[in-house]
C-alpha cells in the first residue's frame, strides 16, 4: 500500500526500561531498612520493563485461563489451562521471592524488600500476583496448626515454582489460596453454610459451595466451614496424602471486568477432606492472619497500579506535541500530571511504611503492630479507592489513544476497582477501622504517635490532625460518618510521611491540596505555585 503521508508525533512504547527506578520506591526501601535489597529490586525492575515480559503480561490478559471439567472419556478432572507465559510470570515472581520467601529470611527488612519487588513486578500483570499474594499470606495463618506448618511452610517459602497436580509434600514448592465467601454472605462469612464434619482419623469432611475462589489450581487452600464448634478454618489440599484427588469440583470460572489472567472459580466441596487450623469456632481470627497480609498487598498493588498509570501518562506527555508544544509543557496538563504524581507518591510512601511496620511487627515490635492495625485498614480503604479515579484520569491524558486496547491503559482501568473489593470492600475496611479503634485503643495511640512525628512542620497538617481528632471524639452517628473519618485519617498519615520524608515540592503540593482546602474535585486542580517540574520528574523516572 502506498504511504499517503509521513507519520509523525507518535509516542514510542515504554519498554526496555527499569521499572524499579522510581525515587519514592527506592527511598522507601532504604528508609524502611532494606537498602541491601536494591540490586535484586533493580533486576526485577529491568525484567518487568523488558519488551518480552511486558508482552507476557499482554498475552495472559488477552487469553484468559480455560476450565476443563472433564477429560475426553467423561472423567472429572477439574483443571484450568493457562498460557505458557502465565507460568513464566509465576516462575519469575517465585524465583525472586515475591511469595512467601520472607518468612524464611532472617534478614531485617525482608518483608520490605519483598513489598518493593511485589510493587514493581505488579506492573507486568496484576492477575498472576493474586496467588503470589495468597501464598505470602497463608504462612502466618497456617502456623495455628504447628504440625501442618512444619510440613508445608518450607515448601511454601521455597523459590521453586512447581506447577502441577501432585501430592503437596512431594513437590519442590507450593502455591496457596483461600476459599471464604459464599453466595448468601459475601463479606459476611459468619453466614457461611458450608459444613465440616469431624471424622475418626482427626480430619473433617467438608460439604458446601464457595462463590469466589481465586487461583483454583493452587496446591492447598484455607477454607472456612461450619464445624460443631462454630465457624472454623481448614487446610484443604487439592491432592490428598494417599495421592487421590480431593473432590473440589470447579463449577465455572467467573467472567470478570479485569484481573483476567487469574482464574476465579465457583467451587463445590463434594465431601472434601480437610484438617483443622486453629480451634473450632475460631475460623475468622485464624484466617484474618491471612487476610491482613493480603490487605497489605491490596494497598501495595493499588499503589503500583497508580504508578503504572501515571508513568504511562507522563511518558505520553513527554513525547506528544499539541498546539505547538509538548503536552508536558502545557500548564493545564502539567497540573494534571503533577496531581497524579502526588497521589501516587503518597500511596507509595504509605505502602512502604506499612511494609516496614509488618517487618518489625513479625519480629515482635508491639508498637509497630499496633500502628499497623489501624494504618493498614485506613490505607487499604483510601489507596484502593483512589486507584480507579486516578486510572481514569491517566487514561484521558492519552486522549483517544488511551481508550484503545493497544495502549495498555484499558487494562489498567479495568484492573483498578478490584483491590477496593478484594479482602473487604470500602465499607468493610472503614468499619474495621472503627472496630479496631474501639477494641484496641493502643493502636489509636500508635497511629497518632506516628502522625505526630511531623508535628509543627506544616500548619496545614497540624490543623488536619486536630480536625480528625475532634471527629473521632464525636461518637454521634460514627458508623454513618465512617468513610469520612477514615478518609481524613488516611490523608493525615500520608501527609505526615510526605512532610517528613519527601522533597519539599511534593509535601507542599500534598498539604496545599489534600489538607489545605485549595483543591478541586477532579485531578488537575492543584493550586498555583506548585513545583510541577519536580513532581513530574519524580513520577516519570524509569
Amino acid at each position: 500500500m502506498t504511504a499517503t503521508h509521513e507519520v509523525t508525533n507518535q509516542v514510542p512504547p515504554l519498554i526496555d526500561t527499569d521499572l524499579a527506578a522510581y525515587p519514592p520506591l527506592l527511598e522507601g526501601l532504604e528508609r524502611e531498612g532494606a537498602a541491601w535489597a536494591e540490586p535484586e529490586l533493580r533486576e526485577v525492575g529491568r525484567l518487568a520493563g523488558s519488551a518480552q515480559v511486558q508482552d507476557w503480561g499482554r498475552l495472559v490478559e488477552e487469553h484468559p485461563p480455560v476450565l476443563r471439567t472433564h477429560d475426553r472419556y467423561g472423567h472429572r478432572i477439574d483443571e484450568v489451562e493457562f498460557l505458557p507465559q502465565y507460568h513464566d510470570l509465576m516462575r519469575t515472581a517465585v524465583e525472586h521471592g515475591l511469595h512467601a520467601a520472607p518468612w524464611a529470611d532472617p534478614a531485617e527488612g525482608a518483608h520490605v524488600a519483598r513489598a518493593a519487588k511485589f510493587f514493581t513486578w505488579s506492573l507486568t500483570d496484576p492477575g498472576h500476583t493474586c496467588p503470589v499474594s495468597m501464598t505470602y499470606a497463608v504462612v502466618p495463618a497456617l502456623r495455628a496448626n504447628a504440625e501442618l506448618a512444619a510440613t508445608y511452610e518450607p515448601l511454601l517459602t521455597s523459590r521453586d515454582y512447581d506447577f502441577g497436580l501432585r501430592e503437596p509434600s512431594t513437590k519442590r514448592g507450593l502455591v496457596a489460596g483461600m476459599s471464604m465467601t459464599e453466595k448468601q454472605g459475601g463479606s459476611d462469612v459468619r453466614a457461611n453454610a458450608t459444613t465440616a464434619t469431624a471424622l475418626a482419623d482427626g480430619s473433617y469432611e467438608i460439604v458446601g459451595h464457595k462463590w469466589f475462589t481465586s487461583a483454583p489450581m493452587s496446591d492447598l487452600f484455607l477454607v472456612l466451614a461450619q464445624a460443631p464448634g462454630g465457624l472454623s478454618c481448614f487446610f484443604v489440599p487439592r491432592v490428598l496424602p494417599d495421592g487421590s484427588r480431593n473432590p473440589l469440583r470447579l463449577q465455572r470460572l467467573k467472567s470478570k471486568l479485569g484481573n483476567r489472567s487469574n482464574a476465579s472459580a465457583e467451587v463445590e466441596y463434594d465431601h472434601a477432606r480437610g484438617w483443622l487450623v486453629g480451634e473450632e469456632g475460631r475460623g475468622v481470627p485464624t484466617i484474618i492472619e491471612m487476610v491482613n497480609m493480603t490487605r497489605l498487598d491490596c494497598t501495595i498493588g493499588s499503589a503500583a497500579l497508580m504508578r503504572h498509570a501515571t508513568l504511562q501518562a507522563v511518558h505520553h506527555a513527554r513525547h506528544r506535541r499539541a498546539f505547538g508544544a509538548l503536552l508536558v509543557d502545557q500548564p493545564a496538563m502539567a497540573n494534571v500530571l503533577s496531581d497524579l504524581a502526588v497521589e501516587t507518591e503518597a500511596a507509595t510512601a504509605v505502602s512502604m511504611r506499612l511494609a516496614g511496620a509488618t517487618d518489625r511487627a513479625v519480629r515482635g515490635d508491639s508498637a509497630e503492630a499496633g500502628f499497623r492495625r489501624i494504618a493498614l485498614a485506613v490505607s487499604k480503604y483510601w489507596t484502593c479507592k483512589r486507584a480507579p479515579v486516578l486510572a481514569a484520569e491517566a487514561l484521558e491524558c492519552l486522549g483517544g489513544n488511551g481508550y484503545v486496547e493497544e495502549s495498555g491503559m484499558p487494562r489498567i482501568y479495568r484492573e483498578a476497582p478490584l483491590s477496593s473489593i478484594w479482602e473487604g470492600s470500602g465499607n468493610v475496611a472503614a468499619l474495621d477501622t472503627l472496630r479496631a479503634m474501639a477494641r484496641q485503643p493502643e493502636s489509636v495511640e500508635a497511629f497518632f504517635a506516628e502522625v505526630g512525628l511531623a508535628a509543627g512542620a506544616d500548619a496545614r497538617l497540624d490543623d488536619a490532625v486536630a480536625r480528625v481528632q475532634k471527629e473521632l471524639a464525636d461518637l454521634d452517628a460514627i458508623e454513618y460518618r465512617a468513610r469520612h473519618v477514615v478518609e481524613q485519617l488516611a490523608l493525615v498519615l500520608q501527609g505526615s510521611l510526605l512532610v517528613r520524608h519527601a522533597p519539599t515540592a511534593v509535601a507542599d503540593a500534598f498539604c496545599a491540596s489534600r489538607l489545605g482546602g485549595d483543591w478541586g474535585v477532579a485531578f488537575g486542580t492543584l493550586p498555583v505555585g506548585v513545583d510541577t517540574a519536580t513532581l513530574i520528574d519524580r513520577a516519570g523516572a524509569s
